[in-house]
């Protein structure tokens, strides 16, 4: 039947835009466009799983079609009973045995980078530690070997591995640069560690990607990786010609809002990252040691409500 005149004009304009779009270069962006050995893992990682998961699909898709062909509806008398086939020992091997390779083949490669990811990205080079806290709603990066302090903005070294210590003043929350590598969390109490490294000089965009509230969309900030000597240079001008930052300033700025960038000299002990308490069990950043717990404590709970007492 001829296509009517609404369809032709439908697919002229299907052909002009494939004939567009097949001169434009592809566009790649965040964990699509690696800028590190870490992002690109995980990038590699990515691909493995999607072109693995293509060719199951084709396969399967594959057989959906056969098998529709090959039994679809004969001309047979309605009274037909098909032949009592016994179970097929091969067949079950195959599709019993086919599901357990695809799960190992997914899952070596990513056990696999997730313990590598846990290391320095360039072991032969000598990494920098970077303090990240996320505040309501803002970013604090403290630098402790160059003793200086940004706010919104990061500045790291290219070609080195950045041992970033998380943190969070208040509301979990999740530090991520798409194009370096993947998120951590950040929680109060709590500090979390990950390793990043940018191969080369560049700008980059990074955020904060747990809701906390009001303002989260505004937890962005820059990231710019430099050159060493550049990144030098920027340490001594800031530590040269940026305010020292006071211990009443550091309290402000750990208020819920919004701030413009910051940069500061110096910032106050009480700013540093506090490593937690392994003096006991620790469930979720809290101390669970209860043989520091008094005893007069403990006979007031025996008093509580549903409490159930073993006297015996």
């Amino acid at each position: 039947m001829p296509l009517r005149n609404g369809a032709w004009k439908w697919l002229a304009v299907a052909g002009m835009m494939m004939a567009i779009l097949s001169g434009c270069e592809p566009v790649k962006m965040g964990v699509l466009n690696p800028k590190g050995p870490v992002a690109q893992k995980q990038y590699d990682l990515i691909i493995w799983s999607v072109v693995l998961m293509s060719v199951i699909l084709i396969v399967v898709f594959v057989l959906f079609v056969v098998i529709l062909v090959r039994f679809r509806a004969s001309k047979l008398s309605k009274d037909y009973e098909p032949p009592d086939v016994e179970g097929n020992t091969f067949l079950e091997i195959v599709w019993t045995a086919i599901p357990v390779l695809i799960v190992v083949a997914l899952a070596v490669p990513t056990v696999t980078s997730t313990f590598d990811l846990e290391k320095s990205p360039s072991p032969n080079k000598k990494p920098i530690t970077i303090e990240a806290t996320s505040a309501q709603w803002k970013w604090i990066f403290k630098y402790p070997e160059q003793g200086i302090e940004t706010v919104n903005y990061l500045k790291i070294p290219a070609n080195v591995p950045v041992r970033f210590k998380l943190s969070s003043h208040d509301a979990m929350n999740s530090f991520w640069i798409p194009e370096l590598g993947g998120q951590e969390y950040t929680m109060a109490d709590m500090p979390m560690f990950l390793w990043l490294e940018a191969d080369k000089p560049g700008k980059f965009i990074g955020r904060g990607n747990n809701f906390s509230g009001r303002d989260f969309a505004k937890m962005e900030f820059t990231v710019e990786a430099k050159k060493q000597s550049d990144f030098d240079s920027w340490v001594d001008h800031v530590k040269k010609t940026a305010p020292k930052q006071s211990e009443k300033e550091y309290k402000a700025l750990l208020k819920p809002g919004t701030v413009d960038l910051k940069t500061y000299s110096s910032y106050p002990k009480s700013a540093e990252v506090k490593e937690p308490n392994h003096g006991g069990m620790e469930h979720g950043g809290m101390d669970m040691d209860h043989s520091k717990m008094k005893h007069e404590d403990m006979e007031g709970m025996e008093d509580m409500p549903g409490m159930d007492h073993d006297k015996n």
